[in-house]
């Protein structure tokens, strides 16, 4: 039984790994070499727990219990050593993970669970050299940023590890309230992002060819097929309006989009130009200062009404 989670990296998406763990009365080991980090993530963790009480989605008592359930670490043996599950929230260079992994296999006792939030990383790859046996412990767990917020966990399922240890990994997910998916091949990008990268390509084409506004290519993508997307898949959606439908239209339509290789090229000019988006103060739309708390709220807001709603869905 799963009971001490190990959580490798403070920053954006392993504080939100750590809060939702916690938040569902795990013990939460969270490792953060960065003093400065380490020092303020419980600070940036209260804040999220504030807006959730705030929108009636935990009850003020969750706060405190959350934060006593985390506990910072500045050494690695320690943070792991007793853990039963590892999730490393490192960047993304292979050469760093497969050193960390091979770390983690001398560091944590038998069967401890060792897992990558990565999505553009091969796991067979960055356990190269863990020890052949507890290979079978070692799988990628993908989530979606925010983490407090994003109900998605993509788990890799590639045929190294053992039916029971897997189911194991699944219902600690359930218990954090999360919906998991079994991603079969290891493949770069495993589903969402894949998914997620043809949606932006077009998007982005379309921005380049001038044909509407930003806004309204973000209004036509919000009240169109993402209105639908929110509620119900691809699949679904296809098996609903006739696959005979989609057939046609994909044969009149695909062979005039975008199927670029890279980047479009407007994403390379907002990068030279550090026009980053609301970190900068301006991406594909202007960003004042003093409105970016409050930007960031009514979209943190957005979401987790999704949240709320999306508890109806039958799955």
């Amino acid at each position: 039984m799963i009971k001490i989670i190990a959580v490798l990296g403070a920053g954006t998406m392993g504080h939100g790994i750590a809060e939702v763990f916690a938040m569902n009365n795990f013990q939460v080991n969270l490792y953060e070499i960065s003093n400065e980090r380490r020092n303020s993530v419980k600070e940036v963790i209260k804040k999220e727990l504030e807006f959730l009480e705030e929108n009636k989605y935990i009850d003020k008592d969750k706060i405190k219990n959350t934060l006593n359930n985390i506990f910072l670490y500045s050494d690695l043996k320690a943070a792991v050593e007793n853990a039963d599950f590892v999730i490393e929230v490192t960047p993304e260079k292979l050469e760093l993970k497969q050193e960390l992994f091979k770390n983690l296999s001398e560091l944590t006792k038998k069967g401890t669970i060792l897992a990558s939030n990565t999505s553009s990383l091969s796991l067979m790859e960055m356990i190269k050299f863990v020890p052949e046996e507890k290979k079978k412990y070692c799988m990628v767990n993908h989530w979606y940023n925010p983490a407090h917020l994003m109900p998605l966990v993509e788990l890799s399922y590639f045929g190294n590890m053992p039916e029971k240890i897997f189911i194991e990994i699944e219902k600690i997910y359930k218990k954090a309230n999360k919906i998991t998916i079994r991603v079969l091949k290891d493949i770069p990008g495993l589903i969402a992002n894949r998914i997620q990268q043809g949606v932006a390509r077009e998007v982005f084409s379309l921005m380049e060819m001038e044909v509407a506004s930003y806004k309204d290519i973000d209004k036509a993508l919000m009240f169109g097929p993402a209105f639908r997307y929110a509620t119900t898949g691809q699949l679904e959606i296809a098996d609903m309006g006739g696959i005979d439908i989609w057939y046609t239209v994909g044969n009149n339509l695909l062979k005039v989009m975008d199927n670029s290789q890279c980047a479009n090229k407007l994403l390379k000019e907002k990068v030279e130009m550090n026009k980053l988006g609301i970190k900068t103060g301006e991406g594909f739309f202007k960003y004042n200062k003093d409105d970016i708390e409050r930007i960031n709220n009514n979209f943190y807001k957005k979401l987790l009404l999704q949240l709320k709603v999306s508890k109806n869905y039958q799955l």
